[in-house]
């Protein structure tokens, strides 16, 4: 696996790959990597003769009081891991290779409606700062493919729509939530849990199942499931942001009679923060 950290010999190794294999398929990261990060290599691996992926923190999907500069970094672990999944090449960039003229001046890419729901009601800025960063990415190394995990199911359909409306030539990939052996869905913040927390944690993806079942059996009031599974999470010990059912294909308050549905949650537990979706 080649590594490289500027833009400049990134684009000098993707050419050289290009000419050999092809395809490229390519997973941004932000590091910390787990098994759902594997998920991602693999399925791309499966897919694509050249696969790149980049680790890099971005400064502008972070609000005020959020965890940026404590973010977890496990760079060795994480180049060691792309090394046995067989990545071609990480990419490394540091923020001025993202943003050379600094990430609050910088250009930004908006992608209306999908940012301002749900995660974007609780977290104001995130999917502007998401989107911006991707389209760099994309930029920097043009890839045929790109490959996202739907546990960050929002986030996924942004930049599907992104790409859609930028007229992109990127195929989005995505690939299904890796879960832990009780149900949690694999994330890196779910280091932040401790031994307590994180034996309560697994109820919220128990209480989406619960959604599910009722959705599936005929229950049409979704008001009241949302409701019941809020203080559901809420009595597990959740501060709960949102747990809301919604149109599949872009996230809308279905109509009556919609059955193409994906239920979404994010509360949280002391100080982590957990979403999940099913």
């Amino acid at each position: 696996m080649e590594i490289t950290r500027d833009t400049a010999s990134l684009r000098q190794l993707l050419h050289f790959l290009r000419g050999k294999g092809g395809r490229v398929a390519f997973v941004p990261t932000m590091g910390n990597l787990h098994a759902g990060h594997a998920q991602l290599v693999r399925h791309a691996r499966s897919i694509s003769p050249v696969v790149v992926a980049s680790i890099f923190v971005n400064p502008l999907q972070f609000g005020e009081g959020e965890d940026y500069a404590s973010y977890p970094s496990t760079l060795d672990a994480d180049r060691e891991l792309l090394d046995d999944l067989d990545a071609d090449v990480l990419f490394l960039p540091g923020v001025e290779d993202i943003y050379p003229g600094g990430s609050e001046h910088t250009a930004t890419v908006v992608v209306p409606g999908l940012n301002a729901i749900l995660e974007g009601e609780h977290r104001p800025t995130h999917f502007d700062g998401v989107s911006t960063v991707v389209a760099k990415l994309f930029g920097l190394v043009q890839p045929d493919i790109a490959v996202f995990g739907e546990k960050d199911y929002q986030q996924l359909l942004l930049i599907r729509q992104m790409v859609a409306d930028l007229c992109m030539p990127v195929d989005i990939e995505a690939v299904a939530t890796v879960r832990e052996a009780d149900g949690l869905a694999m994330s890196s913040r779910n280091s932040y849990l401790g031994a307590n927390e994180r034996a309560v944690a697994a109820q919220l993806y128990n209480t989406l199942l619960d959604v599910k079942t009722l959705v599936e059996s005929g229950e049409a009031d979704y008001t009241g499931v949302e409701a019941a599974a809020r203080q559901q999470l809420e009595e597990a010990g959740f501060v709960v942001d949102y747990v809301s059912i919604r149109r599949a294909a872009d996230l809308a308050v279905p109509a009556p009679g919609e059955r193409v549905l994906r239920a979404l949650a994010a509360a949280r537990l002391g100080t982590t923060r957990l979403i999940d979706n099913i």
